[in-house]
């Protein structure tokens, strides 16, 4: 497409700037404002008419003279660069290089906003991902291709849980590459460092790519940070057949950012002021994971976001979870008795974990012993509960038990710390060695052949 230069700025207001007299300007085109003194900033069509458009700056609008400013209108959208090199680097929210290694040798440039993957073409998520973290893996299994976001409150350490995934999660066959792309969205300039010296440390950061875009970034970037990366991971996936996991951190920064480009158009707002479109706009972003027929690569998503207030009924962990394959929720209780990462297994949720659990994924006793967990944890907590109200005494024998249960399945299964790397093997271990707390005629949902095998 042909490009465009205007000397017609009508006006600029805070983020926003009206061009009139435009010809054949198209929604979501690049502008380049180029300002007499050679200086030039960046933004992006958010509304075009037939004879005017309505321009979003990515830069602050501070000194910017409208009347020897000119807009030149690139004819094209947002572009990621992209070569087999993005492996081991860090970009800003932008896609430019911030790990002072110089610039990136281009094979291609991606549209961030990525082509809708074809129904069709779609294919089932079946394959385990191994993070080795044990409430995740043998409780809310993550398979290739899945969506499973992170839900957690402010304080709580999903930072940490993020960087451990990052360094940790893993595809059981070895001739398989992975890669994991993060992006990192309006976070403080502390925890960006936390997150790129964690992956440097432990050497995961060569097969790594991040986004980095800071709390004092402007909002506009914002919601293009995890667009870039998943864009950098389309291309990892699809067009070099690697398996990548994708942790978007934090999604409420992104909605945040979304209801204040909505408010600067003045559109009409939804609930709690977010747009009405927020459902469709987030869904843009998640439903770009999956496998693709005949083709090797496949993409994760892991999104995390913090509940505003803990409420799992606010718009942004409510309209993520009617798009996503499942939740995983840290609790503030368990975080309180120090049981990292203090995820909370029975509200928690991977509606795909039966498809990547099993004998030739993980181990035939897999399935049996997660739900005789659930179970018993959950009647261990109940136990627990009528003790805190009746007392010790009042509870029978076996009840006395399961709270035991309750207690060590706390202190041994969920509590391992941010830095212990567990296979599925060991998880299982431990969730065998839970089970003999109990006599085996309680371990009803467990089949005879694996009692015998492994009680």
């Amino acid at each position: 497409m042909a490009i465009k230069e205007y000397k017609t700025i009508k006006e600029v207001v805070g983020p926003l700037m009206l061009v009139e007299k435009t010809k054949g300007v198209t929604y979501d085109e690049l502008v380049e404002i180029r300002l007499k003194n050679g200086e030039v900033r960046i933004g992006k069509v958010l509304e075009a008419s037939e004879d005017a458009c309505l321009v979003q700056l990515f830069e602050s609008a501070q000194g910017l003279k409208i009347d020897d400013a000119k807009a030149v209108f690139l004819g094209r959208g947002i572009e990621l660069d992209l070569s087999p090199q993005i492996l081991g680097r860090v970009f800003d929210g932008m896609g430019r290089p911030i790990d002072n290694k110089g610039a990136l040798l281009k094979e291609l440039s991606k549209n961030i906003n990525g082509e809708a993957m074809n129904p069709y073409a779609r294919d089932y998520p079946s394959e385990f991902i191994q993070t080795g973290i044990s409430a995740i893996d043998g409780l809310n299994t993550l398979v290739r291709g899945q969506k499973l976001p992170i839900f957690s409150g402010s304080g709580l350490p999903h930072a940490k849980l993020a960087a451990q995934i990052a360094r940790q999660a893993t595809v059981l066959k070895a001739d398989d590459k992975f890669a994991v792309v993060f992006a990192a969205i309006g976070i403080t300039f502390e925890e960006a460092n936390y997150f790129i010296s964690d992956l440097q440390k432990s050497g995961a950061i060569e097969r790594a790519v991040m986004f980095v875009n800071l709390a004092n970034d402007p909002a506009i970037e914002r919601i293009a940070t995890p667009r870039m990366a998943i864009t950098a991971a389309e291309y990892l996936a699809f067009e070099l057949g690697m398996h990548v996991l994708v942790i978007l951190t934090d999604i409420t920064n992104y909605a945040e950012a979304l209801r204040e480009v909505s408010a600067a158009r003045k559109e009409v707002p939804g609930r709690r002021g977010y747009p009405g479109y927020m459902y469709t706009d987030l869904a843009s972003l998640y439903e770009r994971a999956g496998r693709i027929r005949n083709n090797k690569g496949s993409i994760t998503q892991i999104p995390i976001l913090t509940m505003p207030e803990d409420d799992k009924t606010h718009p942004i962990p409510d309209l993520t979870g009617y798009i996503t394959e499942g939740q995983i929720i840290l609790s503030r209780e368990l975080n309180l008795k120090n049981i990292t990462p203090p995820i909370d297994v029975l509200p928690s949720l991977s509606r795909l974990k039966d498809k990547g659990i099993g004998k030739g994924r993980t181990r035939a006793d897999h399935a049996d012993t997660m739900n005789q967990l659930f179970a018993n944890y959950a009647r261990g907590k109940e136990a627990k509960e009528l003790a805190t109200i009746l007392g010790e005494s009042a509870l029978s024998e076996m009840d006395r038990l399961y709270a035991r249960f309750a207690e060590e399945f706390e202190k041994r299964y969920l509590n391992q710390g941010f830095e212990e790397n567990r296979t599925i093997e060991e998880t299982l271990t431990i969730g065998w060695d839970l089970l003999r707390i109990l006599p085996a005629s309680e371990l009803k949902r467990i089949s005879e052949e694996n009692i015998k095998k492994y009680y």
